[in-house]
């Protein structure tokens, strides 16, 4: 008997000891995570809120940069290890570090828009004609837009006549200086420009018109990606922020108000903007073999338009993590 309660101590005591170590080991892996101002961040807000409170299950240093240029560097040398990108900027990080990236999600499909003050637009064809004002020229709104107005039959230089802007920002006040214009916008310019410009409203939902195509894929413009080093060191703390980051998608659509409230707290844009923009900025949190499927067939239309825009080629099936 004596014998046989210092064997349960003993396992007992083990037991306790291997636990204490497997949390200590989990507490030990801050989870570095980058992101853009922008659509592409916000989802991530109820997650960052829960993090600076020490409620999340894992340990997060989150990174909001201006642009794609400061977090890439970082990414490939292994001082980030999950951010959030524009869609074909994945693969060109796949391509360009020989695998060593991977996808993890997609966190926001499309957020371009033709805006206009023009009553008579309400479809594709009703373009014909039309001179269109954007931004993003030799990128992949351009890319995007050209295979729209190609499923419906109608030609850049020919039919529709494209006219590019530097930035954004060029775009709105081109439409606030010419009535009648016609528009191609992301959000959260779109809201901005509708803030300034009475009548402006939303003429056609190109990540709807892409849905109407009936392809099998989706038009997305932002993903999550990971280091594969690290996914394959961490797989549970994957899993767990996954979870954390489906579970902050969901507050964000389904609490509007308080997530714009963040978006500001955590200097990605500003409360007003956000609360207006959310409901269109279409963010989601699509994983496995749908993210695969809608990835593959986006990054085909990308590939075929530009194979630069996508890394040179397309990325393999090791890509996905499924």
């Amino acid at each position: 008997m004596k014998k046989f309660l210092t064997w349960i101590l003993t396992f007992a005591m083990l037991l306790t000891s291997f636990t204490v170590t497997a949390f200590a080991a989990k507490d030990d892996v801050t989870i570095r995570v980058a992101g853009l101002k922008g659509p592409t961040s916000i989802g991530m807000v109820d997650l960052m809120e829960y993090n600076r409170v020490n409620k999340s299950k894992n340990k997060y240093e989150f990174t909001i940069a201006g642009s794609a240029d400061e977090i890439t560097p970082k990414l490939i040398k292994g001082e980030l290890d999950i951010a959030a990108v524009p869609a074909n900027l994945g693969s060109v990080l796949y391509n360009k570090t020989k695998g060593e990236i991977q996808l993890l999600a997609i966190n926001t499909l499309g957020v371009i828009y033709i805006v206009s003050t023009d009553d008579t637009i309400r479809t594709v064809e009703d373009l014909k004609g039309k001179t269109i004002v954007g931004s993003g020229k030799g990128s992949t709104p351009e890319y995007a837009l050209n295979y729209i107005l190609e499923q419906n039959g109608l030609k850049v230089g020919k039919d529709v006549k494209m006219e590019w802007k530097n930035e954004h920002t060029e775009v709105v006040q081109y439409l606030a200086k010419n009535p009648g214009s016609v528009a191609l916008l992301p959000q959260p310019f779109v809201t901005v420009a509708q803030s300034q410009i009475k009548g402006l409203k939303i003429r056609i939902d190109l990540t709807n018109e892409w849905d109407k195509l009936k392809t099998g894929s989706r038009m997305i413009t932002g993903v999550l990606v990971v280091r594969k080093d690290f996914a394959e060191k961490h797989p549970q703390e994957i899993k767990d922020f996954l979870y954390e980051y489906e579970n902050s998608v969901n507050f964000v659509n389904s609490k509007v108000d308080e997530a714009a409230e963040l978006v500001e707290q955590f200097d990605i844009i500003k409360k007003s903007v956000a609360k207006e923009a959310i409901p269109y900025c279409n963010i989601v949190c699509i994983t496995g073999q749908k993210m695969k499927q809608y990835m593959q067939g986006y990054l085909k239309v990308l590939y075929e338009a530009e194979p630069k825009s996508v890394g040179g080629k397309l990325p393999g099936d090791d890509y996905y993590i499924e």
